[in-house]
């Protein structure tokens, strides 16, 4: 079975998601993307035994970023998944991905990248 997501989809892949920093998800929007979501593992089922909790914290704390500097918070999320649900995985993707077209562009797009030119 092959799952079918939106094109617009990047994915990256982390041995964990407690490896996904607080940085690296500001950094996406500073560098463009319109929005962000992190999936991991089930809680409680992590390997490296609370990287999943810790993702979910730094996602949490982008959110509160995100809304106070005015992008909106409803633009990162954090989904927890079990390796076996690719066809939830793929429902995911499009769910967010209707969620971020709503929500339209990333307001500082446009700003950050004509200062760095």
């Amino acid at each position: 079975m092959r799952l079918q997501y939106p094109p617009t989809i990047r994915i990256i892949r982390v041995p964990c998601t407690g490896k996904v920093d607080l940085l690296h998800i500001l950094r996406c929007f500073e560098k463009g993307a319109d929005g962000v979501y992190v999936v991991g593992c089930m809680e409680g089922d992590c390997r490296f035994k609370t990287g999943n909790l810790r993702a979910k914290k730094r996602v949490y704390q982008a959110k509160e970023i995100l809304e106070k500097v005015g992008v909106g918070g409803d633009r990162v999320e954090m989904f927890n998944l079990s390796s076996g649900e690719g066809p939830k995985f793929a429902q995911i993707a499009t769910e967010m991905t209707q969620r971020i077209k709503a929500l339209g562009p990333n307001p500082i797009k446009g700003k950050l990248i004509k200062k760095a030119a």
